[in-house]
């Protein structure tokens, strides 16, 4: 508990200090320079993220295509193989009656 006050009293302490900061022209620089700065870094992880999230989503869909063609390339085959299973069914039972 002791440690949670003194980061509330380390955050409130900090407010307090920016906004004394941004009362003096110098340190209203200051921090719109830092402003700046977390603007730009949050935007380039931004960019960044849409990006990566786009490749992904290209994979995603890339592997996607390539299960459906080998699920239909399995159900052509299953079902040649039933034709030809119900054709040689229907050849032995024309024997057997012969």
């Amino acid at each position: 508990m002791k440690n949670l006050l003194w980061f509330l009293f380390g955050i409130a302490g900090g407010f307090v200090l920016a906004h004394l900061m941004d009362k003096d022209p110098r340190g209203h620089e200051i921090l719109a320079d830092v402003d700046a700065r977390i603007t730009e870094f949050t935007d380039r992880m931004g960019d960044a993220y849409r990006e990566q999230e786009a490749r992904f989503a290209g994979l995603v869909d890339d592997v996607r295509d390539a299960a459906a063609d080998a699920v239909g390339s399995a159900r052509a085959v299953a079902s040649d193989v039933v034709e030809k299973v119900a054709d040689a069914a229907d050849d032995a039972a024309d024997k057997l009656t012969d």
